[in-house]
């Protein structure tokens, strides 16, 4: 999974979900806009993040380990159990 750039900053962040209020297009292939990055934060539980291009991977993410979803780049999570999460977007400052 790549590392965020040094140089973004968070400049929105969702609601927290959980795995009953996650919004059926983040269960499905979906990209952020060019520019924009994405950081996965799990408060409690875990979620199963999916990167849809090469290389391809699924990494098991947890409360210890956040998805970095990088711009443009097909992607779709799936809850693993009781799961909360919210997702930070970042840009270039």
């Amino acid at each position: 999974m790549k590392e965020l750039p040094n140089n973004v900053q968070v400049y929105k962040q969702t609601p927290t979900f959980n795995q009953d209020t996650v919004p059926i297009g983040l269960l499905k292939a979906h990209t952020t806009k060019a520019g924009t990055w994405g950081k996965i934060c799990i408060n409690k539980g875990k979620l199963l993040y999916t990167i849809e291009a090469e290389p391809y991977e699924s990494i098991e993410l947890s409360p210890s380990t956040y998805g970095v979803v990088e711009p443009e780049i097909p992607h779709h999570i799936k809850p693993i159990g009781e799961v909360e999460f919210y997702v930070e977007f970042l840009k270039e400052n």
